[in-house]
């Protein structure tokens, strides 16, 4: 893994997969897992400090997309929030970053990709979508296919009052308008390399990105674990998973699937360092960075 600023990047086979940061926040680990406290992680202390978990007990919540570099083709997975948007929530509404900034800086000026992939519809994986222009929103990614879950858009487009802000008209509504949207099931195959993974639960079309590519394997999980605490206590509903019991088998599922194995883990929202594997000890799995 290579660092350098706002960027990670891994080779998995002749896959390149590059992180590229929006924002990275402090906040305390009862803002995702109620539950969550000192206390209760005393015994998971030991591997979340110093990397995920400060003295205090805060957590670092990171905002980042994942660049896939795969068979010619370039896939930005999870837009974050995105400038401008009005999102009611303190540090989110109205949020001037220099991401697209970044995106070129790292080797991936908005024209370039070919394919917007979002693991699910929440505000924060979907913002980039669009930017403003003249006062409207237009879509960022000019020459994508906005690859859209059929069965998330389903969801959400039936449950408009559970759509925070003004996502549908600010972030998803104009990719629709402008005809650059693909409904897609919850295991399309992008290529040979990359596909997608069902993994129901914290939305009802939620998926993770899973990459195989010459003997090597990752998967980016996205908000099915939103820290690394989540592999060592996947019975914690988050606050904001539609359907708790259904996440924590989704959870099982995976950890079953990719723990003890040399799969490269990238964390949706894991600060640095972004990628490990997932390590079991009796019985209860922890991740182990890179």
């Amino acid at each position: 893994m290579n660092q350098d600023g706002p960027k990670e990047i891994w080779q998995i086979g002749n896959v390149s997969v590059t992180r590229v940061i929006e924002t990275v926040t402090l906040i305390k680990p009862s803002y995702l897992y109620p539950d969550a406290s000192l206390e209760t992680l005393a015994g998971e202390l030991n591997w979340l400090q110093p990397h995920f978990m400060d003295q205090e007990g805060k957590i670092l919540l990171s905002i980042h997309s994942f660049l896939i570099e795969s068979e010619g083709a370039r896939i930005i997975v999870d837009t974050c929030v995105g400038n401008d948007k009005d999102i009611p929530m303190v540090g989110w509404k109205g949020l001037k970053t220099r991401f697209l900034d970044h995106l070129v800086r790292a080797g991936f000026p908005r024209e370039s990709i070919d394919y917007v992939l979002c693991t699910h519809l929440h505000f924060d994986h979907v913002g980039l979508n669009t930017f403003q222009e003249n006062g409207k929103w237009v879509p960022t990614f000019p020459n994508a296919r906005y690859l859209v879950g059929a069965e998330e858009w389903g969801y959400w487009h039936d449950h408009p009052d559970q759509i925070v802000g003004n996502t549908n008209e600010e972030a998803i509504l104009p990719i629709f308008e402008a005809k650059l949207v693909d409904l897609v099931p919850s295991d399309h195959k992008i290529n040979n390399e990359v596909r997608l993974v069902p993994t129901p639960g914290h939305t009802p079309g939620h998926v993770s990105v899973e990459i195989v590519s010459n003997g090597a394997q990752a998967v980016i999980t996205g908000d099915l674990f939103h820290h690394p605490l989540g592999f060592a206590h996947p019975d914690w509903k988050g606050i904001a998973d539609v359907d708790g019991e259904l996440a924590y088998q989704s959870r099982i599922e995976f950890m079953k699937k990719y723990g003890d194995n040399p799969v490269l883990v990238l964390g949706t929202h894991f600060a640095s360092p972004t990628g490990g594997k997932l390590v079991s000890e009796a019985g209860v799995y922890r991740f182990e960075v890179e």
